[in-house]
Order: C-alpha cells, then structure tokens, then sequence
C-alpha cells in the first residue's frame, strides 16, 4: 500500500550546471527509484529553487546534480539554512563535489572540494572503512574496481569516512606518495544529513550503473533523508 500523500517524503532534484555531464540522465536513473519508495519529487533547473523557504522546509532530501557553475548568496544561504534545519542533502560526483568552487560556505557545507583526477578515466579500487563495514550505506561491500575519473579531493575533519581510494605515486608524478582520499562521506550539518561520494561519472552513466556504486548512492540518499 503505497503512504498517503500527508506522509510521504519529499525530494527536490535540483540539477543542471556544466554541459560535460549530463544531469538530466543521471538523475533520471534514481527518480523511478525514489518514486517507487514513496518520495513525491519534484525538478527544478534552477538554483533559485534555494532561495524558496517554505518549499525547503518541507522537503525531506535534496539531491543535487550540478557541476560548477555559481552559486547567489541568497541561494547558498537558503540552501545552508535548510540542511541545518533539517533537510537532507546528497548527490555523487562532480553534481556535489565539483559545485561552486568560489563560494566557502557551500564547501563547508558538503566537507570536502573535488581538485583533480590525475589520469583521467583510470582503473582504480574503492575501499570500505574497516571500522565503518556496519554503515547501512556500505554494509555488505568490502571493495570493489571501477574505471573512471578517480577524484582527488581535499576535505576536513568533520566528515565520516565510509570509504578511500588511493591516488598512486610514480616517478612522473609530482607528488612523491600515494594518497588515500575520500570516496564516500556522510556529514552532519546542524539537525540535517549530507551524503557525499565521488563515485559515478556522469558523462558516462553507465558508472551510475556499476552494482556496488548505484547501491551506495541509493542508499546514501536513503540515508541522508530528514
């Protein structure tokens, strides 16, 4: 039995930004899923979308896919206040991780910037946390390959690490030894949750589609829900 529309959660999917991704498609592989958990959902192709109070209070999950671009200071500010009040935030790739870089209060919001990926499309492996193996967003998987962009990324303290993966070293290579980074990272900020994995190219969405990633960004957004 499907809940009544007074009781079920709400998602807003805020998307757009650079045209070397493609949010449209990326996001339109988890909207059916979120629908069929009993989210009611709604798109904005605007980052005015944040400035809206009302219609952020009453929604449960933000799943953001925007790559670059900037962002107002009503808009961030909007989007801030609403994580903290309540409202959960998630999203993968470049559409969280690579969003407006000039602004210091998005990046303390999401805990980590993306700064390269070295190699560009490389084999490389994910590695779940030892100590974070029960987290419901990586319980089951151990590690497991992927090939596309392995993003290099800076983050704080604050942030839980649920899994790594390791920028290698090599005598080309002007840093002199291998980086663990995060890839998947959940963050509290205020009374709300965010989500954060670099995994899932969204050039490409077959990324989006590798088992294991699509499993971690379900679940992340799941997760991540007031």
């Amino acid at each position: 039995m499907k809940p009544s529309d007074d009781c079920r959660r709400t998602a807003l999917v805020v998307r757009g930004g650079w045209e070397g991704h493609v949010p449209v498609e990326a996001t339109d592989l988890f909207i059916p899923g979120l629908e069929r958990d009993g989210y009611r959902v709604t798109v904005a192709d605007s980052l005015e979308v944040y400035t809206d109070a009302a219609l952020l209070a009453a929604t449960d999950l933000v799943l953001q896919c925007w790559t670059m671009g900037t962002i107002a200071s009503p808009q961030i500010r909007g989007l801030c206040d609403a994580v903290a009040a309540g409202t959960g935030f998630a999203g993968w790739h470049g559409g969280i991780v690579d969003s407006f870089r000039s602004s210091p209060e998005y990046l303390q919001l999401t805990g980590g910037q993306f700064v390269a990926h070295p190699g560009g499309f490389v084999d490389y492996e994910v590695v779940v946390a030892a100590d974070r193996t029960d987290h419901e967003i990586v319980a089951g998987i151990q590690r497991f390959g992927v090939r596309s962009e392995q993003y290099w990324v800076l983050a704080d303290s604050a942030i839980d690490v649920l899994a790594t993966t390791t920028i290698p070293a090599s005598e080309e290579t002007p840093w002199r030894q291998d980086i663990p980074v995060p890839a998947v990272w959940t963050r509290q900020w205020g009374q709300g949750r965010v989500f954060v994995t670099t995994l899932g190219h969204q050039r490409d969405v077959k990324d989006l589609e590798v088992t294991e990633v699509r499993r971690i960004v379900e679940r992340g957004m799941r997760w991540a829900t007031r």
